[in-house]
């Protein structure tokens, strides 16, 4: 299932999460693998500074596995269905891991990229202040 992410770092974990991105540690020990370091590059930053992503996961709780991971550096402000469940083939059981080569999550990110800039640019200003 796809779920769109909105999140703000938390006081003091600027530093800390652009250096676990720079040295491909964040999300390391996950079986979500890579996803963390994709999610970053394709996060846009709204003008209130909150992160937006669009994030994969196959867990009957939504985030359950990438929680803890996200929770170190971000206040989850809001985890949404990114659309209507009834079409995800994953979860109406039509094709089990569907999400893995469904190209819901480009169309999701090519709207997002619509709305506000890369955080990752953000991130690293951020750092340089």
């Amino acid at each position: 299932m796809r779920y769109l992410v909105k999140a703000r770092i938390k006081p003091d974990r600027n530093t800390p999460l652009l250096r676990a991105i720079e040295n491909k540690t964040l999300g390391q020990g996950s079986i979500a693998g890579d996803e963390y370091l994709y999610d970053m590059e394709q996060a846009r930053v709204a003008e209130d500074g909150s992160a937006h992503w669009v994030e994969t996961c196959f867990c009957a709780t939504p985030l359950q596995e990438e929680r803890p991971y996200w929770e170190e550096y971000f206040e989850l402000l809001s985890v949404k269905d990114a659309h209507n469940r009834k079409n995800c083939r994953d979860l109406n059981g039509t094709e089990p891991w569907a999400c893995s080569n469904c190209d819901c999550t480009k169309r999701l990110e090519e709207r997002l990229k619509q709305r506000g800039a890369p955080f990752l640019d953000s991130l690293q200003v951020k750092n340089r202040s």
